[in-house]
């Protein structure tokens, strides 16, 4: 009976249209790595062509560049941005399952006259129909990163930056 039901929901799936099968391991770190390759090279079509429309970016800290992002169009704002602070990453490590992939990187800037930073961070992928949906981004040293961001972006003055 149990191998009936199995079937049936196989089926089911199969016809409406939705993915039967989990992608593998390496399917999902492949576009990691592909998103790595578009950032490297400040390419936000190529970083588009691997996200969701409804994608959800965590970045943390308290830095103008911090909190939540939702939707490909503000994940790619964010990314623009990184691009303006020449902020570049290096992967070091990728692991992976059928729904998320870990990459671990270095993290550097070279900003003449202001503060850098270089350290470690992680990002945990949530992947679903190989595009990426949520990611979560840690670092080792959030002090530093909240550091160098202010010192790259700084806010207009009060009553500038107010909504009306």
């Amino acid at each position: 009976m149990k191998a009936v039901i199995q079937c049936a929901v196989f089926i089911a799936v199969l016809f409406a249209g939705g993915q039967v099968v989990a992608a593998s391991p390496e399917e999902n770190i492949k576009v990691v790595q592909d998103f790595f390759k578009a950032y490297g090279e400040a390419d936000l079509e190529g970083i588009a062509a691997v996200m969701d429309d409804d994608v959800t970016w965590h970045i943390p800290g308290r830095h103008p560049l911090s909190g939540t992002k939702k939707g490909r169009d503000e994940v790619l704002a964010f990314f623009s941005e990184l691009g303006v602070a020449g902020f570049k990453a290096e992967p070091i490590y990728f692991g992976a399952d059928e729904t998320h992939v870990v990459d671990i990187h270095r993290g550097w800037s070279n900003a003449e006259g202001k503060p850098n930073v270089d350290t470690t961070w992680a990002l945990v992928y949530r992947i679903e129909n190989g595009k990426i949906v949520e990611a979560t981004n840690l670092s080792a040293d959030q002090d530093a990163a909240n550091t160098f961001f202010w010192s790259q972006y700084q806010l207009a003055p009060v009553p500038e930056r107010l909504a009306r």
